[in-house]
């Protein structure tokens, strides 16, 4: 029986990996509900090119539309989650959209959930705003993803008018 070099398979097994994942980082996000709530899901970011793209599948939210926001600290430790802090605003920007000119890094929008609380999102967010890397003001690892209770308004500073936080995960790289 011929025997390979532990240091070869070892070898091998990396570069095995690393052709699986390539150079794309990809980081993700598991929400708990806060304290009374049922809302639950994934959040995973991945690198593509010069964007960032948010795939976002939520279950056991209330029907209807729900504000979708990364927050500044990855702390879902009290009750109501209001540990994350606010908004994720590296630049210093207002409150807005996702698709308007002025608005934090974290402003994702929101997110509608169907008549049996599922609700699914895709944003593809330039890299420039924000990255999955572990460095950098615009790194979102370590950092906050919550849902809350009732829509963004887009313009309520700081925080869009989104209500309570019905769920919260924290974001690491996968």
């Amino acid at each position: 029986m011929n025997k390979v070099p532990l240091a070869l398979l070892s070898a091998l097994a990396i570069t095995g990996c690393a052709s699986l994942t390539g150079s794309t980082p990809i980081a993700f996000a598991n929400l708990a509900p806060t304290q009374g709530n049922t809302a639950h899901g994934t959040v995973t970011f991945i690198k593509k090119d010069n964007m960032i793209l948010v795939d976002a599948r939520l279950t056991g939210l209330p029907p209807g539309t729900h504000g979708f926001h990364i927050h500044e600290k990855g702390d879902c430790s009290a009750p109501d989650a209001m540990s994350a802090g606010g908004h994720f605003n590296p630049t210093g920007k207002p409150h807005g959209g996702p698709n308007q000119a002025e608005h934090h890094a974290g402003d994702f929008g929101n997110i509608v959930a169907d008549a049996s609380g599922k609700a699914e999102l895709q944003l593809s967010i330039p890299a420039s705003d924000l990255n999955v890397s572990k460095i950098g003001a615009s790194s979102i690892i370590g950092k906050g993803v919550i849902v809350h209770a009732d829509p963004d308004d887009y313009k309520t500073q700081p925080t869009g008018n989104s209500g309570k936080r019905l769920a919260c995960g924290v974001i690491g790289l996968k």
